[in-house]
C-alpha cells in the first residue's frame, strides 16, 4: 500500500488553504457537488456555507451522539432538544482521505474550481443576513487543523460583532499534525484555550495501526502519533470532546486493540472516555463508490468493535458514570469557574 506522506501533503495543502497576511482560509463552495446531495437544506451563505441538523438520537441502534447539541446548550444557557441547527463552513482541503468521508474527495485537494479564499469577517456577513441564524457555528473541513488560525481569527471576529456570547463556536481536528503550536502565537492559544463559548472535537481514526491506515490512507505510524496530539490539546486547557471512528477488518482482535486505545486515555485522563462518541460509519453519496471489499469488510467490524467498545466502557465506569451528560464530565487539565 502507498501511504500518503501526511507531513509532505500537509504543507503542500496549507500553502493552498491559508492567506495570513489577508487573513482568508479556502472554504468550499457546496453548490453542485456530490455533498450537496446529502444535504437535508440548500447551500447558504453565497453556496459557502450549510445548514446542518445535529441531532441526539440520530442512529436508534448506535450509542447516543450528543455532540455538539448538549455543550452549546450548557454554553449558551437554553433550553434543552434533541436537536440543534448549525452554520457550517468547510475548510476545502484535507491531507488524508478517508474511505467513509461524507465529503467529495474533489473538494479537500484546495482546488479553487470548487473553493474560494474569504475572511471570517466576510463569513459572519453571509451568516447575519439569514432571517434566523443558528446558534451554532461549525468549522470544519475538510481539515481544520491545516490552518488553526481559523479558529482564533473566527473568535475575534465574533467578538468584535458582540456575537460571542450568544453564538457557540464548534470545530473538528482530525489529530494530524502540530500545526496549532507552529504557527498559532501564543496569544492565540490562550484566546482558544479560554474562550468561553467553544468546543473542539478531536477524532481519532481507528482502533490500531491497520485499521488507521486501511481508513485514512496515512502511514500506520500516525495511528499512535494521534494521541500525542490530543493529550497536548488536553493540556492545553480546552473543551474537549471526542469521535472515534470504529472500522476495523473481521479478524481483529478487538478487545485487545479497543482495550489498548481505552488503556492509553485512561493514563493521560481516567474519566476522559466518558467525553468519547463512537461514530457509525454511513453510505453517503460520495462514499458508495468506493466501496470495495475491504470497505464492506471494515464496514462488518465496526459492529463487532462497538459490542466490545460498550462491554469495554461497562467494565471501566459505574453505571452512574455512563448516564452522566457528557458535559458534566470534567476535564483533568481544564480550569473551570
Amino acid at each position: 500500500m502507498n501511504f500518503i506522506n501526511t507531513e509532505s501533503v500537509s504543507l503542500n495543502l496549507r500553502d493552498k488553504a491559508i492567506n495570513t497576511e489577508a487573513k482568508t482560509i479556502l472554504i468550499t463552495n457546496f453548490e453542485n457537488s456530490e455533498q450537496e446531495k446529502d444535504l437535508t437544506e440548500p447551500p447558504n451563505c453565497n453556496g459557502y456555507g450549510r445548514i446542518r441538523h445535529f441531532r441526539i438520537g440520530n442512529c436508534i441502534d448506535w450509542p447516543k451522539n450528543p455532540l455538539p447539541i448538549l455543550p452549546a446548550q450548557k454554553a449558551l444557557n437554553i433550553p434543552s432538544d434533541e436537536m440543534i441547527r448549525a452554520q457550517v463552513f468547510q475548510n476545502a482541503v484535507c491531507n488524508w482521505r478517508c474511505w467513509y468521508c461524507f465529503v467529495d474527495f474533489k473538494l479537500l485537494s484546495g482546488n479553487k474550481k470548487y473553493s474560494a479564499h474569504l475572511t471570517c469577517v466576510t463569513l459572519l456577513d453571509y451568516y447575519q443576513e439569514q432571517e434566523a441564524p443558528p446558534l451554532v457555528i461549525d468549522l470544519t473541513g475538510g481539515q481544520p487543523d491545516i490552518t488553526p488560525e481559523w479558529v482564533p481569527w473566527m473568535m475575534e471576529a465574533l467578538i468584535d460583532r458582540g456575537l460571542s456570547n450568544h453564538v457557540y463556536l464548534w470545530s473538528d481536528d482530525n489529530l494530524s499534525n502540530d500545526f496549532f503550536w507552529k504557527y498559532l502565537t501564543e496569544e492565540q492559544i490562550k484566546l482558544v484555550s479560554s474562550y468561553r463559548n467553544y468546543g473542539r472535537v478531536c477524532c481519532f481514526k481507528g482502533i490500531d495501526e491497520l485499521s488507521f491506515s486501511h481508513n485514512t490512507g496515512a502511514e500506520p505510524s500516525f495511528f499512535n502519533a494521534q494521541f500525542m496530539l490530543w493529550e497536548r490539546l488536553l493540556k492545553a486547557g480546552i473543551d474537549l470532546y471526542s469521535y472515534i471512528t470504529l472500522p476495523a477488518i473481521t479478524s481483529t482482535d478487538f478487545y485487545g486493540a479497543i482495550g489498548s486505545v481505552l488503556d492509553k486515555i485512561q493514563s493521560v485522563d481516567e474519566n476522559y472516555p466518558l467525553r468519547m462518541v463512537p461514530l457509525k460509519i454511513q453510505k453517503f453519496t460520495p462514499v458508495i463508490s468506493r466501496m470495495k471489499d475491504l470497505q464492506i469488510d471494515l464496514l462488518e467490524g465496526q459492529e463487532n468493535a462497538i459490542e466490545v467498545w460498550q462491554q469495554e466502557m461497562k467494565k471501566r465506569f459505574s453505571a452512574e458514570d455512563l448516564n452522566k451528560q457528557i458535559t458534566d464530565v470534567k476535564l483533568k487539565f481544564r480550569k473551570y469557574e
